[in-house]
This record gives C-alpha cells, structure tokens and sequence, in this order.
C-alpha cells in the first residue's frame, strides 16, 4: 500500500494556513509576517522574497524582492497570490499595495555610470556609445536617446543588453529607450 504525500501551494486556500481554522487574524504586522511566512518558501525558490513596508490603516504594502521583484509575472503573485492570501486570512485588511524599490535618479550622470559598463566591451570592437538626448524626467514616460557607433552597433543583441541595463537600474516603468538615427540633428531622433 503506498501512500501519497498532497503537497499544496499557499495560493490554493485552505488548511495549513497562519493560525489554523481558528478565524480571521486581527491586522497586525506579526499576523501579516505569519501570512507571509507561509508563503516565503515558494518565493525564495524561484530567488525572492517579499517584505513589509508599512501598514496604512487596512491598506498593507509590501515589496517583492530579489528575482520576484524584477519577475513578469510580479503583478500577478502580489495580486492573485499575496494578496488574496492576506485578506483571506486578515479580512480588515481591504488593498495590498506593491511597493516599487526606489532606485537612482533619473539623469545623465547616472546614464553615464550605465554605459560606463559596456564602454569597455564596444571600445573592443571599435565602437562606441553616447547620449544623444534625455527628454521628460520627471513625467509619465521619461525618454533616453542613444547613439552607437562602430561594428556592435548594427547587432540588436548588444542594443538589447544596453537598453535591459538601464531599464534594470532605473526601474521606472515608464521609461523609454531609442537609438537615434545617425542622419537625425542632434537632440531629434
């Protein structure tokens, strides 16, 4: 006779919860770290955690670190498995917020410090990259403008690792990253 252990996800409801069967958890950071903790075994094996921000009245902001922080499919983890979670469990809690890390500020020296990492790598194969324009920081969709000379610059992979660079560093969800056309004026593209 063999016996089969059911292994089931955090996300699925049901038994084995923070507290047991006993009812509904009163908000407190301790029983929002207990709901969690359930479910930060799941996260840390795909290389993540997650963290308390704060607690704003029923509103409970958490930040998604590590590899589920940069992950696609963040939203959908914090909806439909953080979230759903916590509110099960602790039902005067009404929203779960994520909360963004904040990175550095958006401007030419911190773009600079960004290609400064692959200077090195173009410089190699006689090329090399510049800031052609950086338009709108501050606003909804902040636009950098890139020019790549040399060999490399033809190579959309290259293009692909510079503009993941960036995007990575700033974490802002807004920002856009073109290459500028080597007949365009300066500033345009």
């Amino acid at each position: 006779m063999s016996t089969e252990v059911q292994i089931e996800s955090p996300f699925a409801g049901g038994g084995g919860v923070a507290g047991g069967d006993d009812g509904p958890l009163p908000l407190t950071l301790e029983n929002v770290e207990l709901v969690l903790d359930e479910m930060r075994p799941y996260l840390m094996s795909d290389g993540g955690n997650v963290r308390v921000v704060e607690i704003d009245g029923p509103v409970v902001r958490l930040e998604l670190q590590g590899a589920c922080g940069s992950c696609p499919s963040s939203t959908m983890t914090m909806k439909m498995g953080l979230e759903r979670r916590l509110i099960e469990k602790i039902p005067e809690i009404s929203e779960v917020v994520q909360s963004m890390p904040e990175g550095p500020q958006l401007n030419m020296e911190e773009i600079e410090k960004v290609l400064d990492g692959v200077r090195p790598f173009l410089s190699v194969a006689g090329g090399a990259i510049s800031v052609a324009a950086l338009e709108g920081v501050g606003g909804m969709q902040p636009h950098i403008a890139l020019k790549m000379t040399g060999k490399s610059s033809s190579l959309q992979s290259v293009k692909m690792e510079i503009m993941q660079r960036l995007q990575r560093h700033f974490m802002l969800s807004g920002l856009r990253i073109d290459w500028a056309k080597d007949d365009a004026p300066a500033g345009r593209f």
